[in-house]
């Protein structure tokens, strides 16, 4: 597996939430509200209903947020075997008598729903999702406040994600360090995760998923996913199309592509957003970093990161910027044009010798505040990963490895490593396949032309793919359309309140 796996699908979910949460919640109460219905247990086998009849009992936990725990089973096939908890939590309905419950996935995997929605619901949904449904968020197991994945402690986080190798990039020596840190991560979630990282997968949390909705009394489920929350949603819609009432998948990732090709996508598509970031850069007034043309651009940076690969740049803190840590930082701006002017002064600091920028990126990226990880999510990301994708076979490799180096060449050398996953303690189960979610309620699909972690094309291969999918595509830059467009915002919230199907083709702008 190509490390840019983790590195691209938790900044996505990650930055989100950091971004978002600096909107706060600051809501009035809302009018008093009708009962809640009761829970749902129609179809659920025998040994199951146990857990979809149990009645959440809500606490107040902030301005117009409640919050509650679900029991949920460690594994849907053997509900015997023990029990887990889900954090859950849910933003009431500005309107006071709600159509019923959304749920929303801010991706990762890894990524904690329960903070997306404390600290995103009233600046990201649309006030017509607000008004119409309480949204609610949840940590998925092993992520966050519910049953967690549990690897190292700060310092041990730090060494793992931030020490320079002593060896030489490239190296047979290099290559064996790397494995040595890989094994001794995973030696360390399996002995403090307990029973936890073997039933840490999409399938099992999409489960979890139906039960929340279960609980909640909804009898089909509602749902905005993004990022890896739309593979949740994907997985969700095959398991139970019966239930996929009104889905959306915002950012979508193919189902059907190998680890190791959505490593190098998404390496590809990052080189794309640079191209673009240093186009913008350089026809700014002012403080690029580069100058000349793009093409320029892009070589003065490979000679910044071969630099710092090799001399690493001090932090105020005591640790040292290396090229991979330089290169986390670079990728997380990019997921928003937002981000770019951040990274401009990253970049321009780090040319003078100062990685306190970049490193400050690159913690942000990791969760990181402070020196204390304030989340799990390079935990949870891995679990889910290892358990999720097979490894790649050796032609998959070579085929990814020869993608990258001939269309992203600045960013190919930081890309590439040892799998993170060849120590990992349980065999993988998932595949990777298409999902076609027969006999699902319509589903719409938001595809991003300039999305750089999960590529346009992802978006169009999963709306062909399912039997009720349809696309719309925003031509625009970043992770991401709704929020972004108040012509995709539209749409999803006619769909989701209203049912209505926008028109096949629907280009937003």
């Amino acid at each position: 597996m190509i490390r840019s796996l983790r590195r691209a699908a938790a900044a996505a979910a990650g930055l989100t939430v950091a971004a978002l949460a600096l909107s706060g919640c600051v809501s009035a109460l809302i009018p008093d509200r009708p009962a809640d219905p009761v829970p749902v247990t129609e179809g659920v086998p025998g040994d199951l209903v146990e857990f979809y009849d149990q009645p959440p009992v809500w606490e107040d936990c902030g301005p117009n947020l409640q919050c509650t725990t679900i029991t949920a089973p460690l594994d849907w096939n053997d509900p015997d075997l023990g029990e887990i908890e889900l954090a859950v939590n849910r933003y009431l309905a500005e309107g006071g008598a709600p159509q019923g419950a959304m749920l929303t996935n801010p991706g990762g995997p890894g990524a904690s729903g329960v903070d997306f929605v404390a600290g995103s619901a009233e600046y990201l949904f649309g006030e017509d999702l607000r008004d119409a449904f309480d949204i609610v968020g949840f940590d998925p197991r092993g992520v966050g406040a519910s049953t967690a994945v549990t690897c190292l402690d700060d310092a041990g986080m730090d060494a793992y994600l931030y020490d320079i190798p002593e060896n030489e990039r490239g190296t047979t020596a290099w290559e064996r360090e790397l494995e040595e840190q890989n094994a001794a991560f995973a030696a360390a979630c399996d002995e403090n995760s307990g029973d936890l990282l073997e039933f840490t997968t999409t399938e099992q949390a999409a489960r979890d998923l139906d039960l929340i909705r279960g609980v909640l009394g909804q009898e089909g489920l509602r749902y905005l996913g993004f990022s890896y929350g739309t593979f949740l949603g994907a997985t969700y819609a095959e398991l139970f199309p019966d239930r996929a009432d009104h889905l959306v998948l915002d950012a979508a990732m193919d189902p059907s592509v190998p680890s190791a090709m959505v490593g190098a996508k998404q390496g590809v598509g990052f080189e794309n957003a640079l191209r673009g970031y240093l186009g913008d850069c350089g026809g700014a007034a002012g403080g690029c970093p580069f100058t000349g043309n793009v093409d320029d651009g892009m070589a003065d940076l490979s000679a910044l990161l071969a630099s710092v690969d090799e001399h690493p740049l001090p932090v105020p803190d005591g640790r040292e910027l290396g090229a991979d840590s330089l290169m986390t930082g670079i990728i997380a701006a990019l997921y928003s044009p937002a981000s770019w002017p951040t990274l401009t002064d990253a970049l321009v600091a780090a040319q003078d010798g100062d990685g306190s920028g970049a490193m400050a990126l690159a913690d942000m990226y990791n969760d990181r505040v402070d020196g204390t990880y304030v989340s799990n999510t390079t935990e949870a990301f891995t679990a889910y990963n290892c358990m999720d994708y097979p490894p790649a076979t050796p032609a998959e490799e070579k085929a990814a490895e020869a993608l990258v180096k001939a269309e992203a060449p600045t960013i190919a050398p930081y890309w590439f490593g040892p799998d993170g996953c060849a120590e990992w303690p349980h065999e993988p189960t998932g595949a990777r396949g298409e999902i076609h979610a027969d006999g699902s309620a319509p589903i719409l699909v938001v595809g991003t032309t300039g999305d750089p972690a999960t590529p346009y094309e992802w978006a169009e291969s999963l709306a062909d793919q399912l039997t009720s999918g349809t696309l719309i595509t925003y031509e625009g830059e970043g992770h991401g359309g709704y929020g972004n467009s108040a012509c995709v915002n539209d749409a999803v919230g006619a769909f989701l309140i209203d049912g209505t199907t926008p028109d096949e083709g629907l280009t937003c702008r």
